[in-house]
């Protein structure tokens, strides 16, 4: 399983955020990860389950940065699904040196266009542009 692909699979761990309560996302990260055909590997799941648990620990913090950068926007009237594209990608651009963050935008636009809204790719480009702009 490549990046993109885990990438993905990240994002859709993430989106189920929004539906559970913390208590109960441990047995939802189970389930999805037990239940999901297209991660081939133990190895992968272990990745996608590390990668996540971080970046929920992170969403106050990565929440806030969000907020500051949109005007009318907050994470609080936001599409799920562009919600859940901008915290992984801010969460790459701020917290992993391994993933430049040309990369992390490129890919959070892709996914939002695929999952999200007609619009949702240059909505979450503008506010990642944005961010990025901070260093």
């Amino acid at each position: 399983m490549g990046r993109h692909e885990q990438r993905e699979q990240i994002f859709r761990l993430l989106f189920q955020v929004e539906f559970h309560t913390s208590d109960e996302m441990p047995r939802q990260m189970r389930l999805f990860l037990e239940d999901n055909e297209e991660i081939g590997s133990q190895k992968d799941a272990d990745y996608i389950e590390s990668r996540c648990q971080k970046i929920r620990e992170k969403i106050p913090e990565i929440d806030r940065l969000i907020d500051d950068n949109t005007v009318g926007w907050e994470t609080s009237r936001m599409g799920k699904v562009e919600l859940a594209v901008l915290r992984l990608a801010v969460y790459e651009m701020r917290y992993d040196e391994d993933i430049p963050a040309g990369v992390a935008i490129d890919e959070a636009v892709e996914i939002a266009k695929k999952y999200g809204q007609e619009n949702a790719g240059g909505f979450v480009n503008a506010i990642l542009a944005k961010i990025v702009k901070l260093g």
